[in-house]
C-alpha cells in the first residue's frame, strides 16, 4: 500500500492536558511526512453518539486519509481496537478509520462508503512499546494510523473481524407520523444551532415546503417556526428550520443560540407539527 500523507484526530480529550499533543508526538515520530488535521478535541467526555455525529458530518470533506477518532470509556476493557478500510471502491484505499469498537467510528465509515473491511488491532510491531491501560491513543491508536501512513497494509494490524460483529450505537429516533415528526436532537453546535435526526424527505413527508410555519414542541415548551433557508429568513431573536451544512434538519435563532432559548439538547426528543 502506498501509505497515507494525512491523518485526522478526532477526541474527547479536550486542550488543557498534554494528551492531544502526544498524539501528535507519536505520529510525528513514526511518520513524520505525515500531516495532522485536527477535526475536534472538545467532544463531551464520553458522548460516543457525539463524537459519531460529528465524524459523519466533517470526514466526508477529508482528503484521504487515515481517521483516529478516541471517545472510549471503555478504554483499557476487553473491547477492541479497530481498523476500518473505508472510501472509494476498487484497489486503491482511500479512508481507513482507527479507533474503538464502540460504535464511533461507523457512521463515518458509512458516509464514506460503508465498511470494505475491518480488522482488529493486535500486532504489537504497530503499537508503541509499553501500553497505558488508560491511553489506547497514544499507545496504540496513534501508531496504527502512523505505521499506515508510511504504506503499512491494514491487514497487517490484526485479524481480520466480521463487520456485522461491530458494535452499532442505537439509531436516533426519527419517526414520521401524519403530520407529524418525533425527532431526537443529534447535536447542537458552537453557535447554538441544533440539528435534528431528519432530513428534507421527513418534511416533505408530512407537507411542509420552505415559507410554511411549523409548531415545534418540545417537553419545556411549544412554539412556531418558520421553514426557511437562511437564518435571515427570520426577524432577530426568532427561530428558523433549516437544512444545515450537514443536510441534517436544524431549528437556529438569528443572532443567537437556540439551544440557549429552548433548552435543547442531544438526546432531546422534538415535535414537528404542520
Amino acid at each position: 500500500m502506498a501509505g497515507f500523507h494525512w491523518i485526522s484526530l478526532c477526541t474527547d480529550y479536550g486542550y488543557s492536558d498534554g494528551f492531544v499533543a502526544a498524539c501528535h508526538g507519536v505520529i510525528a515520530r513514526i511518520a513524520p511526512h505525515a500531516r495532522v488535521l485536527d477535526v475536534t478535541h472538545a467532544v463531551p467526555p464520553g458522548d460516543v453518539r457525539r463524537g459519531s455525529v460529528i465524524l459523519a458530518d466533517t470526514l466526508r470533506w477529508l482528503p484521504p486519509a487515515v481517521h483516529v477518532a478516541v471517545v472510549d470509556p471503555g478504554v483499557g476493557t476487553g473491547r477492541r481496537g479497530i481498523a476500518l478500510v473505508s472510501g472509494d471502491a476498487g484497489d486503491a484505499v482511500s479512508a481507513v478509520l482507527i479507533g474503538p469498537d464502540n460504535g464511533l467510528l461507523l457512521p463515518a465509515a458509512h458516509t464514506l462508503g460503508g465498511v470494505r473491511a475491518a480488522y482488529e488491532l493486535t500486532d504489537s510491531a504497530y503499537r508503541l512499546p509499553t501500553l497505558s491501560a488508560t491511553f489506547h491513543g497514544r499507545d496504540i491508536f496513534a501508531p496504527a494510523a502512523a505505521h499506515l501512513a508510511c504504506g503499512v497494509s491494514p491487514d497487517a494490524l490484526g485479524p481480520a473481524v466480521n463487520p456485522k460483529s461491530l458494535v452499532t450505537l442505537p439509531a436516533p429516533l426519527c419517526q414520521v407520523d401524519g403530520q407529524r415528526i418525533q425527532v431526537e436532537v443529534l447535536n447542537v453546535d458552537h453557535f447554538g444551532n441544533v440539528a435534528l435526526a431528519a432530513g428534507t424527505d421527513e418534511l416533505e413527508a408530512i407537507g411542509l415546503r420552505t415559507g410554511a410555519t411549523a409548531t415545534l414542541r418540545w417537553p419545556a415548551g411549544t412554539e412556531p417556526v418558520l421553514v426557511g433557508t437562511t437564518f435571515a429568513d427570520v426577524a432577530q431573536g426568532e427561530l428558523v428550520l433549516l437544512v444545515d451544512s450537514a443536510g441534517h434538519l436544524a431549528v437556529a435563532c438569528r443572532g443567537s443560540s437556540a439551544a440557549d432559548r429552548t433548552g435543547l439538547r442531544p438526546g432531546t426528543v422534538v415535535e414537528l407539527i404542520q
